[in-house]
């Protein structure tokens, strides 16, 4: 399930109005729930998009010498 960082926007912005609609204490409880591991999966996958953005700065400070470092940025370029 490919997405894009505007997805995980989305969705969390989805799961702010969740938060803010719950009627009843357990409604709340369970959102809160959901909401603590929405944004354990959001961390991670902004981690891996900080990560990259990294890379593509080294890449471009450093120039082709630092592909066999970076191989996936390595093999986006090759093709």
């Amino acid at each position: 399930m490919p997405g894009k960082l505007s997805d995980l926007t989305d969705h969390l912005f989805a799961q702010l109005d969740r938060l803010k609609d719950a009627a009843t204490p357990e409604q709340l409880e369970a959102e809160v729930a959901r909401t603590n591991a929405i944004v354990a999966v959001a961390e991670q996958i902004t981690d891996g998009a900080n990560l990259q953005l990294q890379a593509a700065k080294l890449f471009h400070a450093a120039g082709p010498a630092v592909l066999p470092m970076l191989p996936a940025i390595g093999k986006a370029i090759e093709k």
